[in-house]
This record gives structure tokens, sequence and C-alpha cells, in this order.
């Protein structure tokens, strides 16, 4: 039997995936939470063997559970769902541990096949994303600037942002400035925009 939870942040979607999975003779559905640190207790507490986890969600999102998951337990096959098809989103989510990466919008017979198909070892990467995600190359953006450029995107001032990150006020300038040229931004809500479009924040 593969143990699975869903993490989703939306109920309707986080009970149809439930509902597929349900109807399979070799998968049980264990947990069903609608945030990434829910998602941490929960697998902390029952250590599934699969965790389905929505990119986008309150408190933690759905990479940085990966992340943090991948490390408490390397033997949970991490799949990422999402409705949005951001090549950066694939990179991310493969560099956080994640074994596949699940677009919402693809046929539900899939699902269940996705999900065994990890188990047994695969990478299980929707063949459209791939492409993308190869023909976009890397995430041009160092951490650094992509932890000062997630802080601006609130519209905070260089003050907030470098009391936030524990930086001078200089040194988040120059990381700003940094992104905005790799982005080939105007300004700073611009690059935020693009980056986001692009799946690297």
């Amino acid at each position: 039997m593969i143990r699975v939870l869903i993490a989703e942040d939306q109920a309707m979607v986080r009970g149809a995936l439930a509902t597929l999975l349900e109807l399979e003779g070799d998968i049980q559905v264990v947990a069903q939470v609608g945030r990434g640190d829910e998602a941490l207790l929960s697998a902390e507490r029952l250590r599934p063997d699969v965790a389905l986890l929505d990119i986008e969600m309150p408190a933690l999102d759905g990479i940085e559970t990966a992340q943090q998951l991948h490390r408490a337990q390397p033997d949970c096959v991490i799949l990422m769902l999402t409705a949005f098809g951001r090549p950066g989103f694939l990179r991310r989510a493969m560099e956080a541990g994640a074994s596949g990466f699940i677009v919402k919008d693809g046929p539900s017979e899939e699902l269940a096949a996705t999900i065994r198909r990890a188990v047994a070892g695969e990478r299980v990467i929707d063949p459209t994303l791939a492409a993308a995600a190869l023909s976009a190359g890397p995430n041009p953006l160092t951490d650094r600037e992509r932890d000062v450029l997630g802080a601006a995107s609130d519209g905070s001032t260089i003050a907030a942002i470098a009391t936030r990150l524990f930086l001078s006020e200089g040194t988040v300038r120059n990381y700003l400035s940094s992104a905005i040229q790799k982005t080939g931004a105007r300004n700073r809500m611009e690059a935020v925009r693009q980056a986001q479009t692009a799946g690297w924040l």
C-alpha cells in the first residue's frame, strides 16, 4: 500500500485529489492538509511514502516544504502540484528534492500512474513543462538576489528590506540593481513581476 499525504491549500482540489486516489486499490491517503507547515508536522507523525505538495501554499510554500521534508525524510517521494507551468518552478523543485512535477490540469487518470512511477524510482515530469524548462535555462538570480527581490515584492523600502534581512542598505541596493539588470527590468517591481512569472521567486 502506497501511503500518500496531500498538501493543497484549495479545499475542493484537495478533496478531489483524495477522492481520485482513494479509488485506487494500492493507494491510501493518510493526510490532507492546506499549509506547508501542517504538511511537515503530518509527515513527521505519519511517515508517508509520498507527499503531493502544491507549489503555492500559506505559511511555507511547496518548494520550502519540499526542501525541509527531503532533509528530514529522504525516503519520502515528493511530487509537486501546480496550476502554473513555470519553468523556474521545475528547476527549483528538483533542487529542493522533488522527484516529479504534476500540472493540475493534466489528465486525472495519470495521477495514480505518476505516483506509482515515482515510487518505483522514476523522475516524473510533465513533458511540456520539461521542454520549457530546458529552453528557459537556469535561474540567473543568486540566492541573495532572490531573497532581496522577494522581500521587495510587497513594496517595502530599502531600509525595511535591510532590517528584515540583516543587511546594510547599500548591500540591498546592490542586490536589487543586479537583479533588475539580470531580469532586464526597468525597476524593482518590474523585476519582481518578471521573476515571479518565470518561477524564479
